[in-house]
């Protein structure tokens, strides 16, 4: 992007591009160190003080901190010792495969939650394997035994999307979300930790049953517990939790801070009676503000496995996906374009039918049209990225509250339940060869149904009094 500027900005960079242009500065970070790309452009798309003035968005902060934690997780195993904990309550004895199949996808949700979604499918899956790899395989293996397999990894891949939703740390997405509701209506309250795990938790717990019931009428038959007891039992499970051995220092020190970063965001602001300790700062503290204290601790806490040696250090961070963090950035730049060169209000103009479309038709469309174009053209974030803005607008057409509209485009993007190359964690899942195409059409498209349907019947209600859309914007 090509920015008129002073010529000592230009001085500072130390190159003369003449006319009051100067070079596009894009930072790019890779573990402790950097460099600077320095590109031109020939035309002038927003000025220097457009874009010094772009608010820096706490959303963007609460990223790498939240990553830094995840990080500490994946390297102590915890997620590993997680998953047997619960799965051993939820087998039951004798063998109940739809209780095990809930145990699974239960903890993988809860996993997905506080992490990417990507990374708690990579983390989850191994585990998920780690399960059905006991089953017989090939031609050995009976159709029930194949089923529950079959039935494990779907479940896996599904239960990560939809954990995510629950919180705002769960998935991109969401960040991008809260992101233009702050960029577009800056004097409206924030979007909090807090206020969306109030309705994305709910959201996200029905159509988690919704998934729950349909595996198991589709995938564990009624006899398929005698068949698998052979293979599986809580005994099996315990013997795999005992070979991680007990919790050392350094994991319960890890659990603890990550303990302490979801009390802090839950308590940041409770309700208005209760403000929450947020009140302390005067609302100058976000959610990102936390995540990267917590974070910070990760690299102060000595592990006590090598003298000197801490919970974290950078090595331990170059995994850091730096790609997303530049993604969502990019989104708030994208969305403050559309709003500064005037596309906004073309947008407004030419959407003024739909002031008399009702909202119970509307809504299912936004969520259908942003699932599509994440099934077969671009990642849930680009979607997000894309759609968000134009909703505000039919929004305003329709005279409505945005978050109406909004919430629905957001969370339908991350519908992508029907092609393995939809998103990530649908790749992870079908690479493991126990799944086909169809399997994931089969319970993908009565999943996108339910998720439709719950968000059209959820938001209006729920969601009405979670984020007040009843106040004039």
């Amino acid at each position: 992007m090509s920015i008129d500027c002073p010529t000592s900005t230009c001085e500072i960079i130390g190159e003369d591009v003449g006319n009051g242009r100067c070079a596009s500065l894009s930072y790019w970070a890779k573990g402790a160190h950097g460099w600077l790309l320095v590109n031109y452009w020939d035309g002038p798309w927003c000025s220097c003080h457009e874009s010094t003035h772009l608010p820096f968005n706490l959303s963007l902060a609460n990223q790498p901190g939240s990553f830094i934690l995840v990080l500490a997780v994946e390297h102590y195993n915890i997620h590993r010792r997680l998953a047997f904990n619960i799965t051993i309550v939820f087998c039951g004895d004798p063998l109940n495969p739809p209780l095990l199949l809930l145990g699974i996808c239960a903890t993988t949700a809860f996993v997905s939650m506080w992490m990417h979604n990507v990374a708690a499918a990579v983390l989850m899956m191994p585990v998920a394997t780690g399960i059905i790899q006991r089953l017989p395989t090939g031609p050995n293996q009976s159709d029930v035994e194949n089923k529950f397999c079959r039935a494990v990894i779907l479940g896996v891949i599904y239960s990560t999307a939809i954990g995510g939703m629950s919180t705002l740390t769960g998935t991109g997405v969401n960040l991008i979300l809260v992101g233009m509701w702050k960029k577009y209506f800056p004097n409206e309250e924030p979007i909090s930790f807090n206020k969306w795990i109030f309705f994305g938790f709910p959201f996200a717990f029905l159509l988690f049953i919704a998934l729950w019931v349909i595996l198991c009428l589709l995938y564990c038959s009624k006899g398929s517990g005698r068949a698998l007891s052979a293979y599986l039992d809580k005994s099996h499970l315990k013997r795999e939790l005992e070979l991680l051995g007990p919790m050392a220092f350094a994991e319960k020190m890890v659990l603890g801070v990550f303990s302490i970063l979801i009390v802090l965001w839950m308590t940041k602001s409770i309700t208005d009676d209760i403000p929450g300790w947020g009140v302390l700062f005067n609302g100058r503290v976000g959610d990102g503000t936390v995540s990267v204290m917590m974070a910070t601790l990760l690299f102060i806490i000595p592990n006590k496995k090598e003298k000197g040696e801490k919970l974290m250090d950078w090595n331990k961070c170059k995994k850091l996906p730096w790609s997303l963090i530049l993604l969502l950035g990019a989104g708030f730049a994208i969305a403050e374009g559309v709003e500064s060169s005037g596309l906004a209000n073309v947008l407004s103009e030419t959407l003024d039918f739909l002031e008399r479309a009702p909202y119970l038709a509307v809504a299912p469309a936004v969520c259908l049209i942003s699932s599509i174009i994440t099934e077969f053209i671009t990642s849930n974030n680009a979607t997000t990225t894309l759609v968000v803005p134009l909703l505000i607008q039919i929004a305003k057409s329709m005279h409505l509250h945005p978050l109406l509209l909004m919430v629905p485009g957001a969370i339908g993007a991350q519908f992508a339940f029907l092609l393995p190359t939809a998103t990530p964690s649908n790749v992870v899942g079908f690479t493991t060869g126990h799944i086909e195409m169809k399997d994931m059409i089969k319970i993908g498209l009565p999943l996108k149904i339910a998720g439709i349907a719950t968000l059209t019947l959820l938001m209006p209600t729920l969601g009405a009094y979670v984020f007040e859309t009843n106040k004039d914007v």
